[in-house]
């Protein structure tokens, strides 16, 4: 199953596809008693997509036959024992990808010549994705970062690691203090500006927060090279270009924690500011139409809100009751895929910091 969304995965996943192109979306959850329907309402999902195939005059037998084929076979692939709290299921003619979430979604199937991806994106924007790379003499280690845990991530070459001399301990030499001596050797320079090299292409394929960790003096040298570094949040730490996961964010999470404070500060600052210029707006009405004029420079949206609404007289959205025939239950995500689009930066902030204005602000552009 899928959950790194990449800008070249998404402007894969919306190009357009021969018809039918079937979206299937479903709530999940991670621990019981909650999760023991999660099985059943994955099989309903796809049952009712193939209904909808079946029945579908515009949909020729050979492609509903191989729908349903890459349906059945996405299907196999869910393993719901690791299951977060949304999933989708990508299936067209000749193709399916499983993606999973971690944010809730509203169940839905629906068939057209584009996959869904609004859920998708707000749900990875939600995850506030970050990299760790984290620097030795003899290693380097690329984590990926996302929510509550890090991973290894193996590619652009990463982990990046060399052979030093039989005897060379560069961890034992970080300890009894004799890195500064370690990272002046010209090799070692060399193969941290290899490191740095190997992290600036990725970030030009996936830019995220960096945080950098190693030994005071392969940050410094890190600083001198001037690339990754200048972007950077530095933590001085040994030893996790050669540790587990759960040591890498244990080591990342107090500094993440502060962080997220900071930015959330700086939004409600920005939010402010925008009042006095009267380029404030508030409430899931006046965001959306304002995303679809594209006028949104910032978007705040909080955590875990989530809004079910209709439109009225096709000017304005109202509350609604989640399963009304009419109900748009996804229209947070909606305004935050649409703002990205657009070019808005998005921010999503703890639960409780925009009481007053419902749970989503934001600043526009006039």
């Amino acid at each position: 199953m899928e959950h790194d969304l990449s800008p070249a995965t998404l402007a894969e996943l919306r190009r357009p596809r021969s018809y039918p192109a079937v979206s299937v979306l479903t709530p999940t959850h991670r621990r019981g008693p909650d999760n023991a329907q999660d099985p059943v309402r994955l099989r309903n999902a796809v049952a009712e997509a193939k209904k909808k195939l079946q029945s579908d005059p515009a949909v020729t037998r050979e492609r509903r036959a191989d729908v349903v084929r890459q349906l059945d076979q996405a299907l196999a692939e869910v393993d719901l024992t690791h299951a977060e709290d949304g999933l989708a299921i990508f299936a067209a003619p000749g193709e399916h990808q499983v993606w999973t979430l971690k944010r809730s979604v509203p169940e839905r199937v629906v068939l057209s010549d584009t996959f869904l991806t609004r859920n998708l994106v707000s749900a990875h924007a939600a995850e506030h994705p970050f990299w760790v790379l984290s620097v030795a003499a003899d290693r380097v280690t690329l984590w990926n970062g996302s929510g509550d845990r890090v991973t290894e991530e193996r590619r652009g070459g990463f982990p990046l690691t060399r052979n030093l001399t039989e005897n060379f301990d560069a961890e034992r030499q970080e300890r009894i203090g004799d890195a500064p001596s370690t990272f002046r050797d010209e090799r070692t320079r060399q193969f941290l500006k290899e490191a740095d090299t190997a992290m600036g292409a990725i970030l030009r394929d996936q830019p995220r927060p960096v945080y950098l960790t190693g030994a005071p003096a392969a940050l410094s040298v890190l600083d001198e090279i001037g690339g990754v570094a200048r972007c950077s949040v530095h933590v001085p730490r040994i030893g996790l270009a050669h540790g587990s996961p759960e040591t890498v964010w244990r080591a990342i999470q107090p500094v993440r924690e502060a962080l997220v404070r900071q930015e959330t500060e700086a939004v409600l600052h920005q939010l402010e500011a925008a009042r006095g210029r009267k380029e404030y707006a508030a409430g899931v009405d006046e965001l959306w139409r304002s995303a679809q004029e594209g006028r949104v420079r910032l978007l705040a949206v909080e955590d875990n809100y989530r809004i079910s609404v209709r439109e009225a007289l096709g000017e304005h959205l109202i509350p609604a009751e989640s399963g009304q025939l009419d109900a748009r239950e996804d229209i947070v995500d909606e305004i935050v895929e649409k703002c990205l689009e657009t070019g808005a930066e998005v921010r999503f902030v703890p639960d409780g910091t925009l009481r007053e204005a419902q749970g989503i602000a934001g600043v526009l552009r006039y």
